[in-house]
C-alpha cells in the first residue's frame, strides 16, 4: 500500500552525552528514508510539486530509458526529482541515466564555483554508480547538448529540477523547442520545499505577505523521503569515462579566485557541517547570528546553492531539536525556508531580478531623486575587489569575500549597503555589488544573492525610510551602526582591513 506523506513526529535529539559518531547520523538519515518507503513505487508521490512542459505526458512504449537532467540540484538522496525520474523508470521497466550539461561559462562564476561544483559531481557520479544508474557528463547547455542525447539514446522522458533564474529558464525553453514531440518534458521542484508555484502565483511584496502562504503548507510538504534504490534495469551502453580534473581546468573561468579550504564540495562534507551546526552552533543561533565575530551560523549555503544536500532534510534534522532550542530552530526555519523561498518566487516572477527596473515604485523614484547628491568617496570596481577603501571593516569583509568565498550574512548587507554610497549611481552599485558576489562567494549567481543585492540597494521587500542623501528612502547602515551590533575591531583583527587613504579619481 502506498505510503501517505505523513507530518514528521519530532524525536528528542541527543544530548552532549549521547552524541552519535558523523556515520551514526548518516546512517540514522537514510534508515528514515528506508522506514518511508521501500522505494519511490510504493510512496504516495506529492504530484503538486511536478510541472508537465510539454505537450506530451505519456511515455513512448518503446523508450529504452529515463534521464534526470540535472542541474541545480547535485545529489543523489532527497531529490524529489531524481525521486520522480526513478518513479517513471521503473514503472516502465527501463533503466535510469543522469545527465548534467556543463557549459564553459557562467556569469562572473570563477575556477572556485566550477570546482566546487564539479568535484561535487564526481561524488554524485560514484554514489550512481553504486545504484546502477549511468550518469554523463555532456559538454555545452541542455538546449544545446541534451535533445541530440536523448534521440541517440531512445530516452522516453526528461525530468529537470528547478531553477528560476533567466540563463537555466533559457536553456529549459531551448530543450522544449528541440525536444522530440512524443518526448515529455517534466519538470520537479525539489530545491524548495514548498514548490514555488505551489507558494504563490505572483510575485510577493514581503516576507510578511508570503509567511503564512508557505508555513500553512509545510504540514503537507515538509516530509520525509523514500530512498532512491538501486535501479534493477541495467542500460545498454555505459557513460563515456570523466576527466573530471580537466573538466575543471577546462572552463573559461578566472583561475586566480581559486577553491575554497573551509567547505569540501559533496553531500557527506554537507551532513558534516550540519552534524556540527546542529551539535555546537545551533543553540546559539537566536542570539548570535548577527554577530560576525561569533560561530553561530549553519554555514551549509554553499551546499545549499549547489543543491548538494536538501534544504527539506536540513529543516527535518533542526526540527528535531524545537523543544530544546525553540527561538533557534524558528529563527533557522524562516531564513531556510521563507527568507529563501522569498528570493524564488522574486526572481521567478519578476524579469529584471538583477536590474534597478525590478525594485519597487517607491524605491524607483527616491533613487532616482538622489540621483545626483554628492558622494563623498567613489571608488572603482578594482579598488572595491582588492579592498581598498577608507573603511577597514568593509575591507575586512571584503578579504572574507575574496580569501573565503563568503560574506557573513549581516555584514553582507552593510558591504552592499556601502557600494551603493560609493559609486556614482543605482545602477553601478547594483552592477558591481551583483560581480563581486557572483564572481568571489560560492553561493553567487543564486536567487538569494540577487534578492539580497536589490534589497540592500533597491528597497525589495522592505519599505521606505527616513530620507537622507544618496540613499533617499533606502534603509541605511553605517559604521558606528555595527560597532553597536558587534566587536567590530575583532572582526578586523581576524580579517586585517586598513584604512586607505582615499584619493579621487581625476
Amino acid at each position: 500500500m502506498a505510503s501517505a506523506a505523513k507530518k514528521i513526529k519530532l524525536s528528542k535529539p541527543s544530548t552532549s552525552a549521547e552524541k552519535i559518531t558523523l556515520q551514526d547520523f548518516m546512517d540514522s538519515i537514510h534508515k528514515k528514508r528506508e522506514n518511508t518507503a521501500k522505494s519511490v513505487l510504493e510512496y504516495k508521490f506529492n504530484k503538486k510539486r511536478v510541472r508537465i512542459i510539454s505537450q506530451e505526458q505519456m511515455v513512448s512504449d518503446k523508450c529504452k530509458g529515463i534521464v534526470y537532467w540535472m542541474s541545480r540540484d547535485s545529489r543523489v538522496q532527497d531529490n524529489w526529482a531524481f525521486l520522480f525520474a526513478q518513479k517513471l523508470a521503473l514503472k516502465n521497466e527501463v533503466p535510469l541515466h543522469v545527465c548534467f550539461c556543463l557549459i564553459a561559462k557562467y556569469l562572473d562564476a570563477s575556477v572556485r564555483q566550477f570546482h566546487f561544483l564539479i568535484k561535487g559531481l564526481e561524488k554524485v557520479a560514484a554514489d550512481c554508480k553504486k545504484l546502477n544508474i549511468q550518469f554523463h557528463l555532456l559538454e555545452g547547455s541542455g538546449a544545446d547538448a541534451l535533445p541530440e542525447w536523448v534521440v541517440k539514446h531512445k530516452i522516453g522522458a526528461v525530468v529537470c529540477d528547478f531553477n528560476p533564474l533567466r540563463v537555466p529558464m533559457g536553456w529549459l525553453d531551448g530543450v522544449k523547442k528541440k525536444l522530440k514531440k512524443d518526448v515529455p518534458l517534466i519538470q520537479v521542484d525539489t530545491h524548495n520545499i514548498v514548490p514555488c508555484w505551489v507558494a504563490s502565483d505572483k510575485q510577493e511584496y514581503s516576507a510578511r505577505t508570503i509567511r503564512n502562504k508557505i508555513n500553512s503548507k509545510l504540514d503537507e510538504y515538509l516530509t520525509e523521503f523514500p530512498p532512491v534504490i538501486k535501479h534493477p534495469y541495467t542500460s545498454e551502453f555505459e557513460a563515456e569515462p570523466i576527466d573530471w580534473d580537466d573538466a575543471i581546468e577546462s572552463r573559461e573561468a578566472d583561475k586566480s579566485v581559486g577553491p575554497i579550504e573551509w567547505a569540501g564540495p559533496g553531500y557527506d562534507e554537507a551532513v558534516k557541517t550540519l552534524k556540527s551546526f546542529l551539535d555546537t552552533r545551533l543553540k546559539i543561533f537566536a542570539s548570535k547570528r548577527n554577530d560576525p565575530t561569533q560561530e553561530a551560523l549553519s554555514n551549509l549555503s554553499p551546499w545549499f546553492h549547489f543543491g548538494q544536500i536538501s534544504v527539506q532534510r536540513v529543516a527535518l534534522c533542526v526540527q528535531e531539536y524545537k523543544s530544546k532550542y525553540t527561538e533557534s530552530v524558528n529563527a533557522f526555519l524562516e531564513e531556510a525556508i521563507v527568507r529563501r523561498e522569498l528570493a524564488d518566487n522574486f526572481c521567478f516572477y519578476c524579469e529584471h531580478y538583477d536590474s534597478i527596473k525590478g525594485a519597487s515604485n517607491w524605491a524607483q523614484k527616491t533613487l532616482d531623486d538622489h540621483r545626483k547628491d554628492k558622494r563623498s568617496h567613489i571608488y572603482t570596481l578594482e579598488k572595491l575587489c582588492k579592498g581598498e577603501t577608507h573603511d577597514d571593516l568593509w575591507n575586512s569583509a571584503q578579504i572574507q569575500l575574496v580569501r573565503e568565498g563568503k560574506l557573513h550574512g549581516f555584514l553582507r548587507m552593510y558591504w552592499a549597503k556601502k557600494i551603493l554610497e560609493w559609486t556614482s549611481s543605482p545602477e553601478e552599485a547594483l552592477k558591481y555589488a551583483i560581480y563581486m558576489n557572483d564572481h568571489f562567494s560560492v553561493d553567487g549567481r543564486d536567487s538569494s544573492g540577487y534578492v539580497g543585492c536589490m534589497w540592500s540597494i533597491c528597497g525589495i521587500h522592505d519599505q521606505g525610510w527616513a530620507e537622507r542623501a544618496v540613499f533617499g528612502k533606502i534603509r541605511y547602515m553605517n559604521y558606528d551602526g555595527c560597532k553597536r551590533k558587534f566587536d567590530i575591531r575583532a572582526f578586523i583583527a581576524r580579517y586585517g582591513g586598513k584604512v586607505h587613504k582615499y584619493v579621487p579619481s581625476k
